[in-house]
């Protein structure tokens, strides 16, 4: 089986519509397995649809699902991880890129616990605008639902020391080169 681990990539984001949303450059595969893909990112470049640039301040993981329809990006910053849920497809691996669809629903998991929706105005703009079926639309509220749940039960990706650890093997691999 081909595997994408040790590899730099893109991640890219598209909309519904099928336009290029956001650019993540030079991610480290950390894992890929049959369930999601464990990419890291310090200082990566962003480029947004607008053409503007920025770099990401903290190193972060991104866990890609590759089965349920949502990602969660690890931030981990001076007070603890925080966790940002993007409500998206399942990620794919096509023409050199991970790739998924994002559906603006985010959910924010802060370090000291709390959580919040966010977007949900921007959701129902381009669920309209867009068209999502009402199918897309059940799957996304179930998932957002399946978001905290795992978040209250404290599943995986929602666990900092495994957010650590998977963060420490990558500095033991990379370190290595």
């Amino acid at each position: 089986m081909f595997s994408l681990e040790k590899k730099w990539i893109i991640i890219q984001a598209y909309k519904h519509n099928e336009e290029l949303h956001r650019q993540w450059t030079h991610s480290y595969v950390l894992e890929d397995n049959e369930d999601y893909f464990v990419l890291i990112s310090i200082r990566a470049a962003v480029v947004e649809s607008d053409g503007r640039k920025w770099h990401t301040k903290e190193p972060a993981l991104f866990i890609l699902s590759k089965k349920h329809w949502f990602n969660v990006i690890a931030m981990l910053k001076e007070k603890g991880i925080c966790y940002y849920v993007n409500i998206a497809s399942p990620a794919i691996f096509d023409k050199g890129f991970i790739k998924y669809i994002d559906y603006d629903l985010d959910i924010k998991l802060y370090e000291d616990g709390t959580t919040r929706l966010l977007d949900v105005s921007e959701y129902k703009k381009h669920a309209d605008e867009q068209g999502y079926s009402e199918d897309i639309r059940t799957i996304l509220h179930n998932s957002v639902d399946n978001v905290y749940n795992m978040i209250n039960k404290k599943e995986f990706p929602f666990v900092d020391s495994e957010i650590h650890r998977l963060y420490k093997k990558f500095e033991e691999e990379t370190i290595k080169r």
